[in-house]
């Protein structure tokens, strides 16, 4: 299950799992702002929230890679 809102400043994807039988964890909250997207995710262990933060190249670079066999590559950027 998942959830979209559309704040003022970012649309906030929320990815809640339902895993069935398997243990689950807790949600991922996506942040896609103008400049870079960033994935939060609460740690159990410590109770803080985890944060990375990719560029729009660096997200790009991995909608690509989900596509592409193994191996190494390098986008060219359209002018």
């Amino acid at each position: 299950m998942f959830t979209i809102e559309h704040e003022f400043d970012a649309t906030v994807i929320t990815l809640v799992d339902e895993g069935g039988d398997l243990p689950l964890l807790d949600d991922i909250v996506i942040n896609a702002f103008e400049d870079c997207v960033t994935v939060e995710q609460v740690d159990p262990q410590t109770d803080e929230v985890l944060r990375i933060t990719l560029s729009m190249t660096q997200l790009r670079d991995l909608a690509a890679a989900l596509n592409l066999p193994e191996g190494s590559y390098r986008l060219e950027r359209k002018t």
